[in-house]
């Protein structure tokens, strides 16, 4: 497996459209930290940022020999909105965009079983420029639990449509996140999103759920061993073979910031073994 460092690490958990850090700031910290790629959204370069924004951000991770793990190429697919699942309807700009960014992973949304048909159209259209697309497991989805997931990933029936699998949100809805689940998912794993929470009644944060209402947490980093079981999840993801990505999600504006996430993250993460190692002399 190869860590890969989101850029939510540097947005506020509340808005994702504000960043903390700018592009060449994450990418140094990241190549200095060990990181392999960096996991690109809108906060810091989409389909609405101009060819030379796009061209500046490429060069920026050429500069520092990272590649894009995945590109979400607006802010309504990390936002969970209701104009989400719009990429399906005209994908070109995204798939333009992921490939300016030597980019092979794009994240979309998925609300209805009417996104469906897009999705497969979506795909196929990804598929003729050697592009996959990956939908995150999350709230308020067609991916909340893991019967739906596996229905829809079916449904959809192409090789390039796969998942992102997190841990985070399968808990919130009530879902076990490893052993059997893993195993289940792991034809359709493209990514790994990895972030952490502690669940209880009286959290500082609350989640809507369709499949169990509202949900209460608290965001902890991910080192904290009060949340969920990163070194079980980590040994049934190689069990089964997975040997991409592993990328540190968590939004960290709040929870030291994300330079000091970055870096305690990569270390908790290798502590656990199954990681290539990149040093700075790497770079």
């Amino acid at each position: 497996m190869k860590l890969s460092l989101s850029v939510r690490v540097a947005e506020s958990f509340r808005d994702k459209r504000v960043a903390t850090m700018e592009l060449d700031q994450l990418a140094s910290l990241a190549s200095e930290v060990g990181y392999h790629a960096i996991c690109l959204r809108a906060s810091q370069v989409g389909i609405d940022s101009s060819k030379e924004q796009i061209r500046a951000s490429s060069a920026i991770l050429d500069q520092h020999q990272l590649t894009a793990s995945m590109a979400t190429g607006d802010f309504a697919i990390p936002e969970n909105s209701a104009d989400g699942p719009a990429a399906l309807h005209n994908i070109t700009p995204y798939l333009d965009l992921a490939e300016a960014l030597d980019c092979e992973l794009l994240r979309v949304a998925m609300k209805t079983a009417d996104d469906l048909e897009h999705a497969q159209r979506s795909a196929d259209e990804a598929e003729e420029r050697g592009i996959r697309l990956a939908h995150q497991c999350h709230t308020q989805s067609l991916f909340e639990t893991l019967d739906e997931t596996l229905e829809v990933l079916r449904g959809i029936g192409r090789k390039n449509f796969g998942l992102i699998y997190e841990p985070a949100n399968l808990e919130l809805c009530g879902q076990d996140v490893g052993g059997a689940t893993i195993e289940a998912l792991a034809p359709w794993i493209f990514n790994v999103y990895v972030q952490n929470q502690r669940l209880h009644p009286a959290g500082v944060d609350q989640i809507t759920t369709w499949c169990r209402g509202n949900v209460h947490f608290d965001q902890i980093p991910l080192w904290d061993p009060n949340g969920l079981n990163f070194e079980s999840i980590i040994a049934d993801l190689a069990e089964v073979g997975y040997d991409s990505y592993v990328t540190v999600h968590q939004a960290s504006a709040g929870l030291g910031g994300g330079a000091e996430a970055a870096r305690r993250s990569a270390e908790f993460l290798r502590k656990m073994g199954p990681f290539d190692q990149r040093s700075a002399n790497d770079a």
